[in-house]
């Protein structure tokens, strides 16, 4: 008789999978996923993100020229998207026709570049995104291991040699 567990790693052998996780403050997760992925208009607003390089500055004129919604549909997407930790405004001066201007520019948090990440195909994201997205997630995932850790009073000498040992195997098929 099979265990429930064997279609499943069946099912993980002969599909290719792609390892997203994402770290939700708590007190917001519910809110932050609504504001994302309960509005076509916030994840697109992260898809915009991700076709002009997650790095760059995202600002609203060129969202409403790029996307089909509103000027206030935009707005209203970026101020929860910042109020949630998920975009980052920052003003930018800028000279036009001998003026200085300042403009609202948004950029992913740590936060929204994993959000964007879930929507990402691979081949999207360059080499260096990649190795950047990586060591952050890792140095993320070892710190709240780390405190997980201490709350739970298990020694971190542990945990490093678990870590050794698996930085040394080899993966298998």
């Amino acid at each position: 008789m099979l265990k429930p567990q064997q279609p499943y790693k069946g099912l993980l052998l002969s599909v290719k999978l792609h390892p997203y996780v994402v770290f939700l403050p708590v007190e917001q997760k519910d809110k932050i996923l609504s504001a994302i992925f309960g509005s076509k208009a916030g994840v697109d607003v992260l898809r915009f993100s991700l076709k002009q390089g997650i790095a760059k500055n995202i600002y609203q004129k060129d969202l409403v020229k790029s996307l089909n919604y509103s000027n206030k549909t935009i707005i209203a997407n970026l101020q929860t998207l910042t109020k949630l930790g998920v975009l980052t405004e920052c003003m930018e001066k800028n000279e036009k026709e001998g003026r200085i201007i300042w403009v609202k520019t948004y950029q992913l948090t740590d936060l929204g570049k994993w959000f964007a990440l879930l929507l990402a195909e691979e081949k999207e994201l360059t080499e260096q995104e990649k190795s950047e997205i990586l060591q952050s997630l890792f140095r993320t995932y070892v710190k709240l291991v780390k405190d997980l850790a201490e709350e739970l009073n298990i020694n971190k000498k542990n945990l490093e040699e678990i870590f050794k040992q698996e930085m040394k195997s080899t993966p298998q098929n």
